[in-house]
């Protein structure tokens, strides 16, 4: 059993005792980084390749906004209005995803077109305000404990919900990793002609990375929403959101497994400690210092928390051999020079 093994059995057993062990809202945080974790990992999948999107604060409010109006006005149960959200989603997806790759928009033109498509739907939230509430947003009926509603008073049952999610965002993850359409991917980003040249199907490949990103950032945004009960157009849509998303990703490290996991992590902790640490005595004060903190993170870390750790380590595995074959060498010289 190497140490990644050992990591990972250690890291399942916290996340197997937390619950029983950790206080509420200590969970309620945790609980938290697991969902916002799972999004910035969806967005990664798109992130890693090159494809910058600005639009994912959009999913992630269609797929919060659309279980929860359903069960408001209808009582329809999240179990089917999930999906239906996760639908429309992939549907905005492909209306925008489509002809940008089709006139081959890319780079920072795809980044302000999904931009202003993030920007579209929060100003549709706040103008459909009879419906959703607008600016001041809207609260989902409660009914207690409830499968049928996806309702929990007991913040364990969000937190199983919440592992099993984070876990299933880093399986995604790993199979389009493994999977046979990583080359492809990494080609079309490297250039799209010469990838086209060689027999890839650009558009198929494009759009396929972006319909599953979108698919499971709706995902996460619905059960941000089932469990936080309460939705506002500026905390799960519009450009702010899409931004949070994208600099989170990056800090902890968009190229490796756990990077979106520790931006997460690291992004949230520092939000609520700056939060607590300040309170109301400098208004302001704790988001300049963690949007300052963010910037100097990955301007000196370019690769992000975990890739730069990773780098660390390879060059450490590098250097190791290195030192031994000059001490070899040098054991060498003296019986040389004697001869």
């Amino acid at each position: 059993m190497n140490l990644n093994h050992v990591l990972w059995a250690v890291g399942l057993a916290i996340l197997i005792a937390l619950p029983f062990l950790a206080p509420p809202y200590f969970l309620h945080l945790v609980i938290q980084i697991l969902i916002w974790a799972f999004i910035y990992t969806a967005w990664s999948l798109m992130g890693r390749f090159g494809f910058v999107s600005f639009g994912h604060g959009a999913f992630l409010g269609v797929g919060a906004y659309v279980p929860a109006l359903l069960w408001n006005y209808y009582g329809l149960t999240p179990w089917l209005g999930i999906p239906l959200g996760v639908a429309g989603a992939v549907l905005l997806a492909i209306v925008v995803g489509y002809p940008c790759f089709r006139r081959r928009v890319v780079g920072h033109y795809f980044a302000l077109v999904t931009l202003a498509l993030s920007q579209v739907v929060l100003l549709s939230l706040v103008a459909a305000r009879d419906i959703t509430g607008g600016s001041l947003g809207f609260t989902q009926k409660a009914v207690g404990h409830s499968w049928y509603a996806l309702q929990f008073p007991e913040k364990g049952y969000f937190y199983v919900i919440a592992v099993l999610l984070w876990l299933a965002g880093l399986a995604a993850w790993r199979s389009i990793d493994r999977g046979i359409g990583r080359e492809a991917l990494e080609a079309i980003s490297e250039d799209e002609d010469a990838a086209a040249a060689v027999g890839i199907d650009v558009m198929r490949q494009k759009m396929r990375v972006t319909i599953v990103s979108a698919a499971l950032t709706a995902v996460g945004g619905a059960i941000y929403g089932q469990y936080v009960m309460y939705l506002n157009p500026e905390t799960v849509s519009g450009i702010a959101v899409s931004l949070q998303i994208v600099f989170a990703a990056i800090a902890g490290g968009v190229y490796s497994l756990l990077g979106p996991s520790v931006g997460s992590l690291l992004t949230l902790s520092l939000t609520e400690g700056l939060r607590v640490w300040f309170g109301t005595d400098y208004i302001g004060a704790a988001n300049t210092i963690y949007g300052i903190l963010l910037v100097l993170c990955i301007i000196f870390m370019p690769q992000g928390i975990v890739g730069s750790l990773q780098g660390m380590r390879r060059r450490g595995a590098i250097a190791k051999p290195l030192v031994t074959l000059d001490r070899q060498s040098a054991t060498r010289r003296p019986s040389s020079a004697a001869q």
